[in-house]
């Protein structure tokens, strides 16, 4: 892995974990509320520090640090875990009508990865950007609250469920 992407002890950084192939998972709410108990989870056992987040359909943003170690090192379990969360809930759920389409896509996701059994859910990258300045800060913080009015699924970003800039986040976030 290249060191550009890796995190460090104490860095602030701007995140994007991705679902493989850009499937459009998190449109459904109980896939939302997984990922959210377990960045709860994670704030309140692993340290997780959260700053701004927001849920696409294919993928998550978030500023975020780690109180003590690296965010690399609560990335991987959260990453892990979600994944196998999401996955029964999918294989789970009657109502899921593209449950054989998802499992056939994350199937064929896992057959180019040797470090996977079965399944691949996320992207193996995260890219963390190192957010450095005042100014970076805004700017991803910006971009994060925008993402879905940009993608024209609503036109206030106050208004998205999974965000941080809703003042009904079922998130906390940190002060910047």
């Amino acid at each position: 892995m290249s060191r550009a992407y890796k995190t460090y002890e104490g860095g602030l950084l701007f995140v994007t974990l991705t679902v493989v192939g850009w499937i459009d998972v998190f449109i459904r709410r109980e896939y939302c509320d997984c990922l959210v108990q377990n960045l709860q989870y994670c704030q309140e056992k692993k340290g997780l520090q959260l700053y701004a987040y927001c849920i696409m359909s294919s993928h998550v943003h978030f500023i975020a640090a780690a109180e003590t170690g690296t965010l690399s090192d609560i990335l991987r379990d959260f990453k892990s875990y979600t994944a196998k969360q999401i996955l029964q809930l999918i294989q789970g759920n009657p109502q899921e009508s593209r449950k054989d389409w998802l499992l056939y896509l994350l199937r064929h996701f896992a057959r180019r990865n040797n470090y996977n059994i079965e399944f691949q859910f996320w992207q193996h990258h995260n890219h963390p950007i190192d957010l450095v300045s005042k100014e970076m800060v805004r700017q991803k913080v910006n971009y994060i609250h925008q993402n879905p009015v940009q993608a024209g699924i609503i036109t206030e970003e106050q208004a998205f469920v999974y965000s941080s800039v809703n003042p009904l986040s079922p998130l906390k976030m940190l002060a910047l």
